[in-house]
């Protein structure tokens, strides 16, 4: 006896659990546990999918649905397609796994638009962000997931010198998809050792401009927003604001402090580093999860105590070493792949070639951080580090 397409789905729609976008939506408003998946093809799925879908074309659903979706067999899952009939298929080959409570949804995407519920287009990667991203996809930890949670994520960073510019190089190449650039300086010669945004034709230039014009030759396909100002008490909220990690590569300790007091109060990670002569240390600090900066340094140390990169020397190649450290955090942060600094600091040492680690501890008497705060409010930091005014620039 032949079996025609339509009689054979509508046996396995006779098989099969089916729901309507109406319940689909009431499902997200009650704010249920729902496991959405789209089967469509990506030339499809560029036309919308529904907020917060797991893109999984058909063909590739039952070798993705344990990694990308969930291994727990009883939840709660629905597919859905163009029309409703491959995630009928798709939801029978589910239960087949032993998946069940996987579900199509009547209508698909056509029923979901007709409806007249939200939908939700880009985050998706095109065809030439597939071949500038191919390393990464293939990587398990990353794939085309990862990349897209890449290209959503907001960097700011604080200093376009010797470490914000390894930083934001390669975070630009890995696809961050939006960088803020903070610094008041211009480039000069004595930067060009080791600034490696920077070259002859930038000379004169203000950092921030130079840097952008090299990211968006880099990755044309990111945001490279530049802040031409100094970071003081009355801007750095507003500065701050867009950005959901802030990376610090500034040389001096009134921005040092601002940068975490203000990242404390806004509940951000900061990606710190600094560098000095042969020497490098860079650390993770998250608001709520470890330690702060000033759990490590309540109160700055007398003036001129501490000699900068400018008065000290530094190796040209050691921010390097250090910002592909930062950066490599980032990316970690925006992945939540691997285990982060949070809580630890690694210290470099070029001539030896040695890398130590020590472990940091939260200050429950911290001034900012502490059970009991002190500081609740941003002050004036030139006074408390007593300095007259500062600079942005790392090394």
């Amino acid at each position: 006896m032949t079996v025609t397409s339509n009689q054979l789905l509508a046996s396995v729609k006779a098989e099969i659990a089916e729901v309507t976008p109406a319940e689909v939506q009431a499902a997200f408003q009650a704010g249920r546990p729902v496991h959405v998946i789209d089967v469509r093809e990506r030339e499809e799925v560029m036309d919308g999918y529904i907020p917060g879908a797991e893109l999984i074309p058909r063909g590739f659903l039952e070798l993705n649905v344990e990694e990308d979706v969930t291994v727990d067999r009883d939840a709660e899952i629905v597919l859905y397609c163009a029309g409703g009939n491959r995630s009928a298929l798709a939801a029978r080959d589910l239960a087949f796994m032993g998946y069940t409570n996987a579900k199509s949804m009547i209508g698909g995407i056509k029923g979901w638009k007709d409806a007249g519920y939200e939908i939700e287009q880009g985050g998706l990667l095109s065809e030439e962000d597939s071949q500038r991203y191919a390393r990464h996809l293939i990587l398990p930890e990353v794939g085309e997931k990862g990349q897209q949670q890449l290209l959503k994520g907001r960097v700011l960073l604080v200093g376009a010198g010797g470490l914000g510019c390894p930083t934001a190089l390669y975070l630009a190449a890995a696809g961050v998809g939006k960088i803020g650039l903070v610094d008041a300086d211009i480039v000069d010669k004595s930067n060009l050792q080791r600034q490696v945004l920077f070259g002859e034709s930038d000379l004169g230039r203000p950092k921030v401009e130079a840097a952008r014009d090299r990211l968006l030759d880099i990755n044309p396909g990111i945001e490279v927003h530049p802040h031409y100002e100094l970071l003081t008490s009355h801007n750095i909220f507003e500065v701050m604001d867009g950005y959901d990690i802030v990376v610090n590569g500034c040389d001096n300790f009134p921005t040092r402090y601002l940068v975490n007091d203000a990242a404390v109060m806004q509940k951000k990670p900061v990606v710190d580093g600094s560098i000095f002569r042969f020497e490098g240390q860079a650390t993770v600090y998250v608001p709520g999860d470890g330690p702060c900066y000033r759990c490590l340094y309540p109160e700055p140390p007398p003036p001129g105590e501490v000699p900068s990169c400018a008065e000290g020397g530094v190796l040209g190649v050691l921010p390097g070493i250090i910002g592909l450290v930062q950066a490599t955090e980032v990316v970690k942060l925006l992945l939540g792949q691997g285990t982060s600094l949070v809580g630890r600091v690694i210290l470099y040492d070029a001539l030896e070639m040695k890398f130590r680690e020590l472990k940091l501890r939260r200050d429950s008497e911290c001034p900012v951080c502490g059970d009991n705060p002190t500081v609740t409010e941003l002050i004036n930091y030139e006074q408390f580090c007593g300095l007259p005014s500062h600079s942005e620039a790392a090394g």
